[in-house]
């Protein structure tokens, strides 16, 4: 199993409108940066991701799961870009900030501290287990 990071700004809704679709899953959309492409390109149906809000939160909030891989995204003209559907699985009971997750020393490899930019970014095991563990997650 993969793990992931998925980004979007608080004010987009995308959590709840995530949560709303339940077990169907939504699709995540509009990613229009060629690497975080190339990894939806690489998520695999049941990978787990962290859901992270950006902007003025700077938290991962919850965990989703990707229930369907890669297929075209009809709003992007060019053909060049992808989508992925996810569902939600379980909101965090604590939020893991960014100040937070840079202060560990053990997370100073995560893409998010590296290219906190991107939208879509891999996650690696031991990160995963620790930021589960921060938030409490089981």
């Amino acid at each position: 199993m993969g793990y992931w990071l998925i980004k979007s700004e608080p004010s987009k809704g995308m959590w709840n409108a995530i949560k709303k679709k339940g077990s169907k899953g939504c699709f995540w959309k509009r990613v229009r940066n060629f690497q975080a492409r190339n990894y939806m390109k690489e998520m695999k149906k049941g990978d787990q991701c962290f859901f992270y809000h950006s902007v003025d939160e700077r938290q991962i909030i919850g965990v989703v799961e990707v229930t369907k891989e890669f297929y075209p995204d009809e709003t992007d003209g060019t053909g060049k870009f992808v989508l992925v559907d996810v569902k939600t699985k379980k909101k965090l009971k604590r939020p893991v900030s960014l100040s937070e997750i840079k202060s560990n020393p053990s997370l100073s490899n995560l893409a998010l501290v590296k290219q906190s930019r991107l939208s879509v970014m891999p996650v690696d095991s031991k990160s995963w287990k620790i930021i589960c563990k921060s938030g409490e997650y089981n």
